[in-house]
């Protein structure tokens, strides 16, 4: 197994060297990004193929201030013993640590737990984080979903940032988003800037409602209605990665494309920048 900085030697953050916070220019936006990683693997059989080393580069790239994560592994047996002994290895941390880029934090919950592994939901963050945690939304036991509760301390406030990862079945979608506006009243305060970043795999678009009763207003580029198409990452057709705002208001969002980007995970990362409303 490798490390880090061992497999990938010199790499440097996003803010060129140190992971301090942009200048007093940038620093009224937020730059949030979120990308679900296929658990740092592609491909099936023979011929899956190790990309989370790619994918530590690529994260760099993205520049963000947060990187929300899905599919994120903490450990799994059988790819570890796979990739163990090529070029670069299996990492002997958990993705989210070897993800973060020099300087950041991260924080990692597990959603579901299989056979060799486990795999979750994942915060990078240049800023400093507050208490972490944790809630089940799973809907049936062939799906086990959560969200990941992070407070972000930005410019001497809290963003209370989500991080979310929905079902594949739409009656389950609706039931989660249920969840997560009650777990948003219980948990954050009512006056509290709020983001909420994922998967959320609503390939029909019919969520957006049953969202927008708790409070939450889809983030799209300034006179667009819609935000960007992410998945699948060779030829986007839906706009399955999304984030949600209260408190915050989207100025601008891209999707990064190209072969590198293709090739890393079956979905695209989407950005945006964020202000408070």
């Amino acid at each position: 197994m490798k490390t880090r900085h061992g497999a990938i030697a010199g790499r440097r953050s996003p803010a060129g060297g140190s992971a301090t916070p942009p200048g007093a220019d940038a620093r009224a936006r937020l730059r949030v990004a979120t990308y679900n990683i296929h658990k740092g693997v592609r491909g099936l059989g023979p011929a899956k193929r190790l990309e989370i080393h790619h994918l530590g580069l690529g994260v760099q790239a993205l520049d963000a201030d947060l990187v929300a994560l899905q599919e994120v592994r903490l450990f799994h047996h059988r790819d570890a013993r796979r990739f163990d002994h090529t070029w670069f290895g299996w990492p002997e941390q958990g993705q989210a640590e070897f993800l973060a880029p020099q300087g950041y934090e991260s924080a990692y919950r597990t959603n579901a737990v299989t056979r060799d592994g486990e795999h979750g939901n994942a915060l990078l963050s240049r800023w400093p984080l507050g208490e972490v945690g944790h809630h089940d939304v799973s809907d049936h036991r062939f799906e086990q979903r959560g969200l990941l509760h992070v407070g972000v301390n930005w410019q001497g406030q809290t963003i209370h940032c989500i991080v979310a990862h929905f079902g594949l079945v739409h009656a389950s979608r609706i039931r989660q988003a249920q969840r997560l506006g009650a777990y948003l009243k219980a948990e954050v305060p009512p006056d509290a800037p709020v983001l909420v970043a994922g998967d959320f795999n609503d390939w029909s678009e019919r969520l957006d409602p049953a969202i927008a009763a708790h409070g939450l207003q889809r983030a799209v580029p300034p006179g667009a209605t819609r935000s960007p198409l992410t998945f699948p990452s060779r030829l986007p057709l839906f706009a399955l990665d999304r984030m949600y705002l209260r408190g915050l208001r989207c100025v601008g969002m891209t999707v990064p494309r190209g072969p590198s980007w293709a090739r890393m995970s079956d979905h695209l990362p989407l950005i945006a920048e964020l202000t408070l409303a």
